[in-house]
């Protein structure tokens, strides 16, 4: 038996927060387990308890998106250390928990909140001029609008992009939402780089949901209800052989049904097929049945 909490984390209100699956004493938990149990979550992040190796840490945490490990991440470590502690964890220092994770020991102080101290970077200094060009294409800016740029990397591969002006920043978000909508042709391109990308992160596929959740329900009047024809064109897009090809892309299926006020029936039993698809794909790569006990937290 498997036991998890769904933790609602950087929030005093329910629901209002950015939520995490931990999953308790995890010793005996494969990595294709916990692979499998990531992906059948859906969240951006899915974290694992275990023993600690470390003699100074209270416990050992992994981390995992619906695609791949990361070493370290912000709000699973708050949400993780919650939970450990609302399921009896005990610290070896009064006040302060030590966590052990690919990125070496994370301290967090046990107050009226919980905080961490950001772990050392695991890379960091200049980017090649291949990679400034490569961000400045995935930005679609003229890399020399780039004022500097470098690794900020402490564990899901950050790279820092220094513009010349907040209005600057601010054009980027632009540039991929437009004014109003995302347009056909963008909604084509945001689906071409989806599919293209091997391993995406929690941040893409925020990005890519809400803007492909835009296009869908709020492209025409009335506002909030999917067309036949937008239905039609986003299973033809992104149903392959009848099933999704990306983690995001369902995860777009599951928002869309979950904000519009109302959707044609072939949409909602497309969506509800792919949903028993990835359970049952889950469930296959176990090679067993798992029963899971889920326990709400509501936290910041």
């Amino acid at each position: 038996m498997l036991r998890f909490s769904q933790v609602d984390v950087f929030s005093a209100e329910a629901f209002r927060g950015n939520p995490v699956a931990v999953v308790h004493d995890a010793d005996d938990v494969t990595e294709e387990e916990m692979r499998a149990f990531a992906r059948w979550t859906n969240l951006s992040e899915t974290t694992f308890l275990l023993s600690p190796a470390d003699a100074a840490a209270d416990y050992r945490l992994r981390i995992f998106t619906p695609g791949t490990e990361l070493p370290f991440a912000g709000h699973p470590t708050i949400g993780s250390a919650h939970a450990w502690l609302e399921a009896g964890g005990v610290p070896k220092t009064d006040g302060e928990l030590v966590q052990e994770c690919g990125a070496g020991l994370v301290r967090l102080r046990r107050g009226e909140r919980l905080a961490f101290a950001a772990p050392p970077l695991i890379r960091s200094g200049p980017v090649s001029e291949e990679d400034r060009e490569r961000i400045a294409r995935a930005l679609r800016i003229d890399p020399s609008q780039i004022v500097d740029l470098e690794w900020i990397d402490n564990g899901p591969g950050w790279v820092g992009v220094l513009m010349d002006s907040a209005d600057d920043v601010l054009a980027l978000r632009r540039l991929v939402y437009g004014e109003t909508h995302v347009t056909p042709e963008e909604a084509e391109a945001l689906i071409g780089l989806d599919e293209s990308v091997e391993h995406a992160g929690p941040e893409w596929l925020d990005l890519f949901v809400e803007a492909m959740t835009d296009f869908v329900i709020h492209q025409q009047e009335p506002q909030g209800y999917v067309s036949e024809g937008n239905a039609a064109w986003l299973t033809d897009r992104i149903g392959h052989d009848g099933r999704v090809k990306t983690q995001t892309e369902l995860e777009l299926l599951i928002r869309v049904i979950e904000k519009a006020t109302s959707v044609p029936p072939s949409l909602a039993g497309f969506a509800l097929g792919q949903v028993r698809e990835a359970v049952l794909h889950a469930a296959e790569a176990r090679g067993m049945a798992v029963v899971l006990t889920g326990t709400r937290h509501f936290r910041h």
